[in-house]
């Protein structure tokens, strides 16, 4: 399984609205710098979200992005599911080989399958977002 530059560039934006719920809209433009994203790329993500009902966007000076759920109600798996598709291991329509030996593989890779999709449906972005503080708190400067 490898996660695109499309799901790892929209999960990062997502977390950045995370970080920021509840401080209103926030533009592209900050998330794109904070973030190291192209923002003309992150425009067309943050839309993709907006029609799947993750994302309020609001045009305007004040305008910009929010989630439109909590983070503790959204988890990596949604947002990776409209983002990525589905968590396909063997690809569309393939089999994991033939006869007995195919069943066999092909059960192996659905757990794997179900496996994975288990723990990005437990991880919510509230979670992510305690991850990013503990992680701050490490931060040491020394002069």
């Amino acid at each position: 399984m490898h996660i695109s530059a499309r799901g790892n560039y929209g999960l990062r934006a997502i977390l950045d609205l995370a970080l920021n719920y509840g401080r209103g809209y926030v533009q592209s433009a900050e998330i794109a710098a904070r973030q190291n994203i192209p923002e003309s790329y992150l425009v067309q993500l943050l839309n993709l979200l907006r029609k799947a009902g993750l994302v309020q966007s609001v045009r305007g000076p004040r305008g910009g992005h929010a989630l439109l759920k909590r983070p503790g109600e959204l988890t990596v798996g949604e947002v990776l599911a409209v983002l990525e598709g589905p968590v396909n291991l063997l690809g569309e329509g393939e089999e994991g080989g033939s006869g007995e030996e195919g069943d066999v593989l092909r059960e192996v890779w659905e757990e794997v399958e179900a496996a994975i999709g288990g723990v990005l449906s437990s991880i919510t972005f509230a979670d992510l977002c305690r991850r990013h503080q503990v992680r701050r708190k490490r931060i040491v400067f020394r002069i």
